[in-house]
């Protein structure tokens, strides 16, 4: 692509021809402020809408004479063009931009869930707008609350991005513009409650979102009140994606695990007993491989008994798709029904964690399940939707009592006045804190399927285990958003697997699968790009996304490679659970607590 020059404030920058003028102003670190566009919506999408009209510059040779122009929207083509970012005319209309959006913007800032963390208030603070010239009519909505999001249009700029992430990057459509002119908002379809749209509760949409439109539903107030009553044996687990996204903010490097921390951080706040959802992990690992293993052999046998392999792969219920991520399997309910035989049965590891607390260890510890308050830790907001799922309440109990999300978490131990860089590490509890390598995986896109590899190689080589370089599966690692691969399970056998993270490419790699159901035996899908490094609950990321959730992903795998066991199958607590408990993978009582059914068009 041929290069064109531009002066930006006098100063000549060259750049491809068709690079924007905000392109063009960031190779060369002149500021200009922006609010809808987002750069790093994920999977390579670009969010260019202009609608905002917050980074208008002055700039001639696209015109007869000078214009404003929105410089995320507009493309440099020639050399001709000339930009002023610093004019009085830009700065201008820059300013009466900021000025018209606060003046229908509520003024609750202290309470706001996104209070220091709004992209829209740090602009007031950098414009040093003090008054609002503009007074007159104000949006007012009604709060829309599901289980696990909440929408607050009176606060929606219309930037759209969360409009964008939900159609472009996820696919699912459940976000749209709505109405003309002042009264405009995105929601979802004819503005019905989220909780009835086909909304999957990922939380792109939150991460993306600069102000507080679209924010978690937090349970922290029940779970501290939880805390404080003497009827309660409150526990909570820790999902793997929180280790390494949480020290962020307490000063620690982008990615850093600080396991043992969060572990004394948690005991700090009063839990009785902190365990980790990588124990569940590695339970779903013996569940979900023994499954796949019971499929490739049907597989195996309707083959040799001549059946076709179309025939065979559908007949065997393969491809298997993994179900740890509840907004992918509410994606696949609304959006691929014909395909609900082929996703394993196995609850989440968090919802299988919740099973577990409920009936093993509380009997061990003698509490009833009702008396027994179990939260989790997510970086996740789809798992606030999945714990109140109604085939997950027993009535008088829950699997899980709460999800409180990363974010949720920082906030709770700054309220505490609990610094995680002044603890001493700490170690899980008994004996649900036990795991593995293969579990602490699980946070990052690739992770449950290598994990599942590596345990299902032992399962079909008659007990024999992988060692050595063996173990790492880095075929099915990193952060692309999809990934096939053909591997290697048993001397002569080897399967098609793919990954995927984004729900945009799951919809591609499931589109496959319709097209040729013999094309992959394993499917690893995960909501969001990148996996649960990436989730709608993690800390916000300011600053390079992409090297953001690379460290991450770093740092999961650098535990992995720390821990003495990383198979999930020689996990002590979880053979031990077994034999006192389950009896066998597959066995009539570990279905009956992790394994569960999906519904078609769930919540339609």
């Amino acid at each position: 692509m041929a290069n064109v020059k531009v002066i930006i404030n006098g100063k000549t920058v060259e750049v491809p021809a068709g690079s924007t003028i905000l392109e063009a102003a960031n190779k060369i670190n002149v500021h200009i402020p922006t609010l809808c566009y987002c750069p790093d919506l994920g999977c390579g999408v670009p969010n260019k809408p202009a609608s905002c009209r917050l980074c208008l510059v002055e700039a001639s040779g696209i015109r007869p004479r000078p214009v404003l122009v929105p410089a995320c929207a507009t493309p440099i083509t020639n050399d001709r063009v000339e930009v002023w970012t610093n004019s009085a005319r830009a700065m201008k209309a820059r300013r009466t931009v900021l000025e018209l959006l606060l003046s229908d913007h509520p003024q609750n800032c202290l309470t706001c869930a996104k209070n220091q963390e709004c992209e829209l208030q740090k602009l007031a603070a950098e414009f040093g707008i003090r008054e609002i010239s503009y007074q007159g009519e104000r949006n007012r909505y009604p709060i829309d609350e599901s289980p696990a999001i909440m929408r607050d249009l009176t606060k929606c700029i219309m930037c759209r991005r969360c409009e964008t992430v939900c159609n472009k990057v996820q696919t699912v459509g459940a976000l749209t513009g709505n109405g003309r002119g002042f009264p405009a908002k995105v929601g979802t379809a004819s503005m019905i409650p989220l909780a009835d749209s086909s909304c999957t509760f990922c939380g792109q949409c939150v991460n993306v979102c600069p102000v507080g439109a679209i924010v978690g539903v937090s349970y922290t107030k029940q779970v501290m009140a939880a805390l404080n009553d003497p009827k309660k044996t409150v526990v909570v687990s820790t999902a793997p994606a929180v280790r390494v996204a949480v020290g962020q903010e307490f000063g620690f490097k982008p990615g850093e695990p600080v396991t043992g921390k969060l572990v004394a951080g948690l005991r700090a706040l009063g839990f009785k007993k902190v365990f980790d959802t990588d124990f569940a992990a590695d339970l779903t690992i013996m569940e979900e491989g023994n499954e796949l293993v019971g499929r490739v052999k049907d597989l195996l046998g309707l083959l040799k008994a001549g059946k076709s392999a179309a025939e065979a792969q559908k007949e065997a219920h393969l491809p298997i798709l993994t179900s740890c991520c509840p907004g992918w399997i509410n994606f696949l309910e609304h959006h691929f029904p014909d395909l609900l035989d082929i996703p394993s049965s196995c609850k989440s590891p968090q919802q299988m964690f919740g099973a577990i607390a409920k009936s093993y260890y509380a009997e061990k510890i003698g509490v009833k399940p009702e008396d027994l308050i179990v939260v989790s830790v997510m970086p996740c907001q789809a798992k606030k939707y999945e714990a109140a799922r109604p085939e997950f309440n027993h009535g008088v109990f829950k699997d899980i009592d709460y999800v409180v999300t990363t974010r949720e978490l920082v906030r709770l131990f700054h309220e505490a006045g609990i610094n995680l860089a002044n603890l001493e590490d700490d170690d899980y509890d008994s004996p649900l804190g036990e795991s593995t390598g293969a579990a602490v995986i699980f946070g990052v896109t690739g992770g449950v399927l290598e994990a599942a590899l590596r345990s299902v190689y032992t399962m079909l080589n008659d007990g024999k285990n992988l060692s050595g370089d063996a173990i790492n599966f880095r075929a099915v690692r990193g952060l692309d958003g999809v990934k096939e691969a053909k591997v290697e399970v048993a001397p002569g056998l080897s399967v098609n697997v793919a990954v995927t993270s984004g729900l945009g490419n799951a919809r591609k790699v499931l589109e496959m699968v319709r097209e040729d159901r013999t094309r992959f035996q394993a499917i690893e899908i995960m909501a969001c790009p990148g996996g649960c490094i990436n989730g709608g609950g993690q800390p916000y990321i300011n600053g390079n996304r992409a090297e953001a959730l690379q460290r991450r992903m770093e740092g999961l795998y650098a535990e992995d490679n720390g821990k003495p066991i990383r198979l999930s199958h020689e996990n002590p607590d979880i053979k031990k659970l077994y034999e006192e408990f389950l009896g066998e993978p597959g066995s009539e009582k570990a279905h009956h607590l992790l394994h569960t059914v999906y519904h078609e068009n769930l919540r339609d």
